[in-house]
């Protein structure tokens, strides 16, 4: 059995109860996207090797990085490795760490994506990327290991006729953004994000044995934030992440 811990739920910013995007497998030195959350590393990290995956290059999802410069030492991590497409390398590579804005690069291993090409992970597993439809484009992310298999998507807008559905099919757990509810659907479609029926609909459509919803609105004023009950309609199995919250599978 394999543990995740969320170290940040939000979209767009982090706010005083949910910091933007990480998700750690702690033992496994997993990291899907690396937002304001990222100093928790210093808590929950328990693996030398750190390997890195990020969906895109939205400052919510990479502004972490920086950090890492006196995060990693600190946290007993001797590696770490960046995965991403290679178009969301040169993005971090010219901008947020350009001179001008940070000044030294943290001693990271860079490794290029392409979608289908599989990557090996820790505990035998293999992680494989797949695009997804979103505003300057998003990576989602499917690993298998003996007995277990996760999927992480997000920034995207869910649709059971999605070609990624067919990627994340019959997974143990799903991690899926849920940024809006049902009646903020038009919204969700104009900004590239998903909202509750569609992924309750992804879910069953994919033969998921459980779906985690995750990068919620901070601009909701509703608790919680994501309508859990216009998601069971379609998927019955479904819970929301908090900030540090765990799951295992």
């Amino acid at each position: 059995m394999f543990q995740l811990r969320f170290l940040g739920t939000a979209g767009y910013f982090n706010t005083a109860s949910r910091h933007t995007l990480g998700v750690l497998l702690p033992r496994l030195g997993i990291l899907f996207d690396a937002g304001s959350g990222i100093y928790r590393l210093q808590q929950y990290a328990a693996s030398p090797n750190l390997q890195i995956f990020l969906s895109h290059a939205h400052l919510d999802h990479i502004c972490g990085l920086p950090a890492l410069l006196g995060l990693a030492p600190r946290c007993g991590i001797e590696r770490t490795s960046v995965h991403a497409l290679p178009a969301t390398i040169e993005a971090v590579q010219k901008h947020l760490f350009s001179p001008a804005l940070f000044p030294a690069e943290p001693p990271f291993q860079w490794h290029p994506l392409s979608d289908g090409t599989p990557v090996e992970v820790a505990a035998g597993g293999r992680l494989q990327a797949f695009s997804l439809d979103h505003p300057g484009g998003s990576t989602g992310f499917r690993i298998d290991w003996p007995g277990h298999s996760l999927a992480y998507v997000t920034d995207t807008t869910a649709s059971p006729d999605a070609d990624y559905v067919e990627r994340i099919g019959g997974v143990d757990l799903l991690l899926h953004e849920c940024n809006f509810n049902r009646a903020q659907a038009d919204w969700a479609r104009r900004t590239g994000h998903s909202w509750t029926d569609e992924v309750g609909k992804v879910a069953a459509k994919a033969r998921v044995g459980r779906l985690v919803v995750f990068h919620v609105d901070p601009l909701a004023t509703a608790d919680p934030p994501v309508n859990l009950a216009e998601i069971r309609e379609f998927f019955p199995r479904v819970e929301l992440a908090a900030d540090l919250a765990t799951f295992d599978f």
